[in-house]
């Protein structure tokens, strides 16, 4: 099972890509795709499609794993913006007939850690564990977007084992 987890930013886009193989979790590709925040909107959209699309069609994924929108009453701004990078990707995604599975960052976080309200270093301290890493992924975008990988990998696992 090949897993793209998405963590959608206007400026910065993480994403990872993680396999699962004999119970064995490898990162196939993992990096940031950035925009110039000089560049108009639509052109930083652009970007983002155009590399997320590059990636599906490199490595395509058996699904797709996005953080889900969050947006803070103080700043709302903040979600309609990532909104922007977020629906470019659904769409991408749509295109490539990939199934897209958005999770919450309390969801994440709880199958990570057990904790919904986990820190970005717990977080980021169990994505070193289970991959077998030295220190984690940065820019922390990447971490999270592996993150959102993972946390799909073990949800379907988990489903798959309630169904038995």
């Amino acid at each position: 099972m090949r897993i793209l987890g998405i963590d959608p930013g206007l400026n910065i886009t993480g994403y990872g890509i993680i396999e699962e193989d004999d119970d064995r979790i490898t990162i196939a590709e993992a990096g940031v795709i950035r925009t110039n925040g000089a560049d108009s909107m639509e052109r930083r959209l652009l970007d983002i499609g155009r590399d997320i699309e590059a990636v599906i069609a490199q490595f395509y994924p058996d699904a797709v794993a996005i953080e889900e929108l969050y947006a803070h009453y103080k700043h709302p701004r903040t979600a309609i913006i990532m909104g922007h990078a977020r629906g470019i990707v659904l769409l991408k995604a749509a295109q490539a007939r990939l199934e897209v599975y958005p999770y919450s960052s309390t969801k994440i976080k709880s199958a990570l850690t057990g904790n919904g309200r986990a820190s970005k270093s717990q977080v980021q301290r169990m994505i070193c564990s289970t991959l077998s890493l030295s220190r984690p992924p940065e820019p922390p975008d990447v971490a999270d977007a592996l993150a959102a990988a993972l946390c799909h990998l073990w949800t379907i696992a988990h489903q798959q084992v309630v169904k038995t």
